[in-house]
């Protein structure tokens, strides 16, 4: 009987070489140990196989599969498709079947993890949308004053009414889509305003290099309150 399961083990070893090609190694001929490189929807298993010599007849091969990606149940469920594949071929050689078993299970987790990235986009998506709609329908009208030419420097006023820090925002957000504004040296601003439901004024502003201009705006606006 070990002749004959010697026999088979070279037989299925010349064919596992022929199918795999350079994806098929021995490890170690003395302890009849090979391994397959397995590489399927952008993922990587390497199956290493020791044939005892009571297999195919009598014994399983041993194995250890390297599999960085597969961890926890999902690895003790392609255990439990390997450990079919022998009750189901008691006597048979086995190896090529545990291969493209680990194959198709990797083909179907890619797909399974593709299907939730997918969804988790469109999760975020749908997230954002409303608030990004929300955004841009708060963002208050801008009026803007004449340019006004100072020796060597040009200003532009710009005027919005806000209620909440989101629209101030919003503004600076609209404002700096000119590239004009964008570009200028200095842009200065300040903005004061009394958020729903509390009786405690928001302020601020920004000299943006400009020294104390912010605060004579922010200034002006307390004045005017």
């Amino acid at each position: 009987m070990a002749d004959e399961n010697l026999a088979r083990q070279n037989d299925e070893i010349e064919a596992l070489a022929s199918i795999y090609g350079t994806d098929f190694h021995t490890e170690s001929a003395e302890h009849r140990t090979y391994s397959v490189e397995i590489n399927e929807a952008r993922l990587s298993s390497l199956l290493q196989v020791t044939m005892p010599s009571d297999y195919p007849a009598e014994a399983p091969p041993t194995y250890s599969l390297s599999a960085p990606w597969l961890k926890g149940l999902r690895r003790q469920e392609l255990c439990g498709h390997l450990e079919n594949i022998y009750l189901e071929n008691t006597g048979e050689s086995i190896v090529y079947l545990w291969v493209e078993r680990i194959r198709q299970f990797m083909v179907e987790f890619g797909e399974e993890e593709e299907v939730q990235e997918s969804q988790a986009q469109e999760v975020i998506a749908i997230q954002d949308t409303p608030k990004e709609l929300a955004q841009e329908m708060d963002c208050p009208e801008i009026f803007s004053g004449e340019i006004i030419s100072d020796r060597k420097s040009v200003f532009q006023p710009h005027l919005a009414a806000v209620h909440s820090q989101a629209q101030v925002g919003q503004v600076l957000k609209k404002l700096y889509e000119n590239k004009k504004v964008a570009n200028a040296t200095h842009n200065m601003y300040a903005y004061r305003f009394l958020p729903d439901g509390s009786t405690h004024i928001t302020q601020d502003c920004e000299d943006d290099g400009e020294d104390h201009a912010g605060g004579r705006m922010l200034h002006l606006l307390q004045g005017r309150s």
